[in-house]
């Protein structure tokens, strides 16, 4: 079963619930606000006149952030959420070129920087059958979680119940060939900061089309950065072992000359 999130854009009062949600049960500060996506906050509420807007990673169901991985520090798990493992990252960024909605943020002002984005609770809850944090948080109603297909039929019959309220649209259902967050409108997309110029077919599809035309290149240059990714990482392993005393080798004949 595929799992999402429908958010209710008519319903949103802006209270900012989900972003602090998000933020406690990812441990992030709180002191950057809750006004845009970054490192730090992973869901955020945009003001566009009396609408609120609740960003989010939209966790296409072909992720592009996966697909131009090429440490595969970007998954989508069977449920549904695309996550990060990052272990993994080598720090590229490929997947905020990829990401036809802009959603990997980097840490700029750390000294060793990962790229953060919202995971959906999934290790902490979604993979274990709960809801996520932000959703759980939520007191109007305007954010909800389920199976992503009956989101979209509870979206559809919104739509028919009140045909004056919504955009007839429910937006994620083929942007990028899908995603697993959908969102219902009032106001037509496009005046809300949504690209309404995204493929409707995977993005990933972009992906291995040019590498099929270029495979001898894609080849040579995928095998230099995963080479660089083991030397970085193996030499970080090596100053490890030596720092907790497993490297000590050298020093055992000076020692004993002496």
């Amino acid at each position: 079963m595929k799992v999402g999130i429908l958010t209710d854009l008519t319903k949103c009062v802006g209270c900012e619930a989900c972003v602090w949600a998000c933020k406690e049960i990812n441990e992030l500060p709180r002191e950057d606000g809750a006004a845009r996506l970054s490192g730090t906050t992973w869901t955020a509420i945009e003001r566009h006149g009396n609408v609120n807007v609740r960003r989010q990673c939209m966790h296409c169901e072909e992720p592009a952030c996966a697909s131009v991985c090429p440490v595969a520090a970007f998954q989508k798990t069977p449920e549904g959420p695309v996550i990060y493992l990052p272990d993994r990252c080598m720090g590229c960024r490929y997947c905020m070129i990829g990401c036809p909605f802009g959603m990997p943020k980097y840490e700029w002002d750390k000294p060793l920087p990962l790229v953060r984005k919202c995971i959906l609770c999934y290790e902490t809850r979604v993979k274990n059958g709960g809801q996520p944090a932000c959703t759980a948080a939520c007191p109007a109603g305007a954010t909800i979680f389920g199976e992503r297909d009956a989101l979209i039929r509870e979206a559809r019959r919104r739509i028919e119940a009140e045909p004056g309220r919504y955009v007839d649209h429910v937006y994620g259902i083929s942007e990028a060939g899908g995603t697993s967050v959908l969102y219902l409108s009032g106001v037509p997309f496009e005046k809300l900061g949504f690209r309404v110029d995204v493929r409707e077919d995977p993005y990933p599809k972009l992906t291995w089309d040019i590498l099929s035309k270029l495979p001898s290149v894609i080849s040579v240059w995928g095998v230099s950065l995963l080479g660089i990714w083991w030397i970085t990482h193996r030499r970080d392993d090596v100053a490890e072992a030596e720092s907790h005393g497993h490297g000590g080798s050298a020093a055992g004949p000076d020692k004993d000359r002496h």
